[in-house]
């Protein structure tokens, strides 16, 4: 379907883009499209030290993310890109079709196919931080035989970082077999495996005393030991499709996703303390312990963490095309079943050696001594499950003078069941489930005037499950998440389609936010509980702008204005509260009309590039870009007497790249030499900064931030035959 006559906002990052940015990560992706922002992997304090990452779209956060349309609740920190054809976001709850998914929007991973000519690509790439990056591409039928067909992607990436004790090693592969039944029929088997090690980073900056301002620090000083984290992923999946005739056709797909992450030692800078003797008597070191070292110190947790993530899906869908007089019917009807389970244990040291110390001004690692997991040891075991029943329908109508009309409802039932186990303390363990149903609609129009402009308008209600792991203290699971929107948008086509335009402008709101219960005191499943936030307002104009100006000559703009507030804290609106009885947003120093934190106001970019087509210079092509970030409200929380503090700014930044490749044939094969370079101005900035505190009594103030990428240079060499 041409993307005119798509009753949503929906971006596409091609092939094409990944290759001339050189797209290693998910993230590095995503900034070209509008309305959608991330967290720097490895460098974010998210409680695993940056194993995963946050998008952000729209305004609201989430984990999740698609490959096929299949739910992915956790990896996207991870997710190797040597398999990936392209990336798809589609703004706002795409409830229907998919359930669980964030009001915001969602992140669709497209993967390679296999194809019916052999074809085979090498890549090397190398670039700072000791990076180097292989990938191997292979397709083709199998012995001569177009009804089995086969893809083969791997990848092997080993890099060090900016900052200390921070580097990646990770192996992928990936194969996908085809099988041509039929005319009528075909079935697609899938495997992916990703086993990749890292050092973790919380990011942690002191702040000044007042906890108002971020001290200056030398970019790579981690005040973390290194951390060393490993995940497994594992990806399984069969789909099959058969066409009855020209207007019916099935589809049925079943996957399954599990991950596996272990951290023996996850070592989390907390907080500065003005003296080791206040350090004692916070945390009681000085009886039968060592002492904390005297002068300003950086005070360290010691946790392992170890983590279980699987998923399993499966869904119907059955598509036909009818007419009813004058009408063109495009009907869908399906059902669909997803379960979601997760097993997380944190286990801490024996008292006294729950904390080690580090000199803030000439950190030398590893610092006083670190814990012994062995002997009283405590550890707290968080058990989440999540099963989505769903059946749902929707006709697309044709009518006369270019008018579409979408109507679809959904019916979805959920159950979650949460526990939380302490072999220490039996006593404090907990068992919460919750059941609810819903029934959600979608509706929307379209007007296609001319062939080269649309305008749109649609309303959509979601209903999902909130995160799993945010629990209400002392342990309860926040209620089902809602939302609605209101969208309307013009689209606009040139030279036959190879120019697209979207403006649009929405407003969206989201019942039931989880953010962090700004209580340290507050432990859920062994990591910090989370507060509901009763409802949150998105809104603003979006544009993008996406494909060939001139033979040769491609451009990809983008813009958004997000206007994203508090609009209800609890039921009486408190300004402030300090208890977890409902004071949600005051508790994080929100109250109504407040911006949600680490959302910047105004975003923007723009890439372009130009390919030679003719004289002695064919096969040259060179680019860049820009993008920018408006400045974003930040962390707020406590003072030395708990006093709330209000949000910070974190100032904003503009980045350039540039890009230069050149291509020639040698007999069969297509050879390619590019060098990139990101950051060229050497950009010192934070994309989000979240508060880190312990014991505000004794003078413990920092942020946990994550460091924006400074200069990069990346050169590769890849063959193509």
């Amino acid at each position: 379907m041409f993307i005119i006559l798509i009753l949503i906002g929906i971006g596409i990052i091609s092939k094409q883009v990944l290759k001339e940015q050189q797209v290693i990560t998910l993230g590095d992706a995503l900034k070209n499209v509008s309305g959608v922002t991330t967290s720097n992997p490895r460098t974010v304090q998210d409680g695993r030290g940056g194993a995963s990452q946050n998008i952000f779209l729209r305004g609201f956060s989430s984990e999740t993310f698609f490959r096929n349309g299949f739910r992915l609740q956790q990896g996207a920190a991870s997710r190797e890109m040597a398999n990936v054809e392209s990336v798809e976001v589609l703004k706002g709850p795409a409830a229907i079709l998919y359930g669980l998914v964030e009001p915001g929007g969602m992140v669709n991973v497209v993967t390679k196919q296999p194809l019916t000519t052999p074809y085979y690509a090498l890549n090397q790439q190398f670039g700072s931080y000791d990076l180097y990056r292989t990938t191997l591409d292979a397709s083709g039928p199998i012995a001569n035989n177009k009804d089995v067909l086969y893809r083969m992607n791997m990848s092997y990436q080993n890099s060090g970082s900016f900052r200390d004790f921070v580097g990646t090693e990770d192996v992928f592969f990936a194969p996908v077999l085809k099988w041509n039944i039929s005319p009528k029929t075909q079935a697609t088997f899938e495997l992916e495996y990703n086993h990749a090690h890292s050092g973790l980073d919380f990011g942690f900056v002191p702040t000044s005393p007042d906890g108002k301002t971020l001290l200056r620090i030398p970019i790579n000083r981690n005040f973390g030991a290194y951390s060393p984290s490993t995940t497994e992923t594992i990806f399984g999946g069969i789909n099959w499709s058969h066409q009855f005739n020209d207007d019916w056709a099935i589809k049925h797909r079943f996957s399954v996703n599990q991950m596996g992450t272990s951290i023996p030692s996850l070592i989390v800078p907390t907080g500065v303390f003005d003296d080791g003797s206040l350090a004692d008597q916070a945390f009681g070191l000085g009886i039968g312990g060592l002492p904390a070292p005297s002068g300003k110190l950086v005070q360290r947790q010691q946790n392992e963490v170890r983590s279980q993530y699987n998923t399993y899906s499966t869904n119907l869908d059955l598509v036909g095309h009818f007419d009813t007089g004058f009408l063109k019917h495009t009907l869908l009807v399906g059902g669909d079943y997803y379960r979601m389970n997760s097993n997380t244990t944190f286990k801490y040291p024996s008292t006294p050696f729950q904390v080690s110390w580090v000199s803030l001004n000439n950190p030398v690692n590893p610092g006083s001594p670190e814990g012994d997991f062995g002997g009283a040891a405590s550890n707290n075991t968080s058990q989440n499950q999540t099963d989505q029943y769903g059946l749902y329908a929707q006709d697309q109508i044709k009518l006369p003078y270019g008018i579409h009309i979408t109507g679809g409802l959904r019916y979805q039932y959920l159950h979650q069941s949460n526990s939380s186990i302490n072999p220490n303390s039996p006593a404090s363990n907990t068992a919460t489930a919750q059941s609810q149903d819903a029934v959600t609609p979608r509706v929307g129009i379209l007007w296609q005037p001319k062939d080269w402009i649309s305008l749109y308008a649609n309303y959509v209600e979601s209903f999902g499950a909130n995160d799993p792991g945010a629990l209400v203290f002392p342990g309860k699971p926040i209620a089902p998440t809602s939302a609605t929107q209101y969208e309307g948008g013009i689209k606009t086509q040139f030279f036959d389609g190879r120019l697209r335009a979207t403006l649009a402008y929405y407003d969206l709101t989201k019942t039931n936010v989880p953010s962090t219960d700004p209580n340290p005191t507050h432990i859920c499943g062994g990591s910090r509980c989370a507060i509901a936030l009763g409802e949150v307002r998105s809104r603003g104009p979006e544009l993008d702008i996406q494909g060939e100006i001139l033979p040769g000559w491609n451009a990809i703009a983008t813009w958004s204005n997000t206007d994203i507030i508090v609009t209800k804290t609890n039921g009486t609106n408190d300004p402030t509260s300090g208890d977890s009885s409902g004071g949600a947003g005051g508790a994080l120093g929100l109250k109504p009309g407040d911006r949600v934190q680490n959302v910047p106001r105004n975003t923007a970019s723009f890439w372009t590039t130009y390919e030679v087509q003719e004289s002695e210079l064919k096969g040259l092509k060179f680019g860049g870009g820009v993008t920018v970030r408006d400045g974003q409200s930040t962390f707020g929380g406590f003072d030395n007497n708990f006093n709330l503090l209000p949000s910070q700014k974190l100032p904003g930044y503009t980045t350039v790249g540039l890009m230069a490749a050149y291509s020639r044939d040698i007999g069969k094969a297509k050879v390619t030499v590019q060098f990139n370079v990101d950051n060229l101005l050497d950009e010192k900035y934070f994309t989000t900064a979240v508060r880190t505190q312990i014991d505000p009594t004794v003078g413990s103030n920092g942020a946990g931030v994550s460091f924006g990428t400074p200069r990069t240079f990346m050169g590769q060499v890849s063959v193509q035959y």
